[in-house]
């Protein structure tokens, strides 16, 4: 072997070194001839002729003048089929291409902005262009271009408010169950139940004068700030919208006074099965009448 295994060539051949004075034999130069084809074959060319068999040690580093920018896995400084190990901090002066994964053991800092070129929707955790098996930690605001989806608890732990997406009503987006927003038109909170878009966190008012039917006079367990609990009186009180009637199961003055108008401002039929009481006198305004239905009685005091 020519080299020692130190890097250091080694001259090993019968003959060497040569005596002064003596005749130089064939076999002797030969067999030095041989070894230094040897050495030289095991050498590397800077031509690059041959190709390293085993790892080669640079204590002083490796210096490239060539320029160019690698463009893919055959250009570039340095150009290598396997992968590279970097035991220190790795400076790309300016961009990096990764061809396949990039995986970091440990924590990354970047100093500058990060632009990922996919375009590809997240559906899922292992989807879309930014994927991690862990948390992730935003100092600063994060913008969503399009929709936010959040598999677990959404937790807003802030203690100013949260601020929900607004509109008009004819800017309500396509409807999908347990969508909220607030409506910039009625000025309320609005969601979508699945059926329709509905005010959240109260009623929406309405001076209805048309519906025909009975509704449910509402009731609240407060008087003042939030009413935990609002109850309806059922079929025990009534209000029908269209003549303004009030029914009732029993009415009780809570005074002793009930109070009635002295003047029948808009025609009214007692109807049959019913009767009615006025504390008079009483003026029925003109063009207007009150009908006493058959076997019904109107008794005025």
């Amino acid at each position: 072997m020519s080299y020692n295994g130190s890097g250091t060539f080694v001259i090993n051949t019968s003959g060497q070194p040569v005596v002064a004075g003596t005749v130089i034999s064939s076999t002797a130069f030969n067999a030095l001839t041989a070894d230094l084809a040897t050495g030289l074959s095991t050498a590397i060319t800077k031509d690059g002729q041959t190709a390293t068999t085993a790892r080669i040690p640079f204590a002083a580093g490796i210096s490239s003048t060539l320029v160019t920018d690698s463009s893919s896995v055959s250009t570039g400084s340095i150009i290598t089929a396997g992968g590279v190990g970097v035991a220190k901090a790795l400076y790309v002066g300016t961009t990096a291409n990764i061809g396949t994964t990039l995986t970091v053991t440990g924590s990354s800092t970047f100093t500058g902005a990060i632009a990922v070129d996919s375009v590809t929707d997240s559906s899922s955790t292992t989807t879309g262009s930014i994927q991690t098996d862990g948390g992730l930690g935003v100092a600063k605001a994060a913008y969503i271009g399009t929709t936010l989806n959040v598999a677990g608890l959404a937790s807003f732990t802030a203690t100013s408010a949260v601020l929900l997406a607004k509109g008009t009503t004819g800017q309500r987006p396509s409807p999908t169950s347990g969508m909220l927003r607030f409506n910039t038109t009625t000025t309320e909170f609005e969601g979508y139940n699945g059926t329709a878009w509905s005010s959240v966190g109260g009623a929406a008012l309405s001076n209805d004068t048309s519906t025909a039917t009975n509704v449910f006079p509402l009731f609240a367990n407060a008087t003042t700030g939030t009413a935990s609990t609002v109850f309806t009186g059922n079929a025990k009180l009534l209000y029908k919208p269209s003549t303004g009637e009030f029914t009732s199961s029993v009415l009780t003055a809570g005074n002793g006074i009930v109070v009635n108008s002295q003047s029948v401002a808009t025609s009214y039929t007692i109807a049959t099965g019913y009767s009615g009481t006025s504390a008079g006198p009483i003026t029925i305004a003109s063009g207007q009448s009150v009908t006493v239905s058959s076997g019904s009685r109107w008794v005025v005091l």
